[in-house]
């Protein structure tokens, strides 16, 4: 499985990266971890994406 990484790399202050939503503790394990926990890691991002936009929005209300 190909690494979600799309080269914007930020940590916010919870080290989430600002550009594929992952943790740097998720970052640093994708090359250890099995296809299942990349899979898994995948969902997690995404969550994580759709929160953060979520609350971006709600900022501008």
């Amino acid at each position: 499985m190909k690494s979600p990484c799309i080269r914007q790399c930020c940590l916010d202050e919870q080290d989430i990266c600002l550009g594929c939503s992952r943790s740097l503790q998720e970052i640093l394990d994708w090359t250890k971890v099995t296809e299942k926990e990349r899979a898994a890691v995948l969902v997690r991002a995404q969550l994580r994406k759709e929160q953060r936009n979520q609350a971006i929005k709600s900022g501008f209300k």
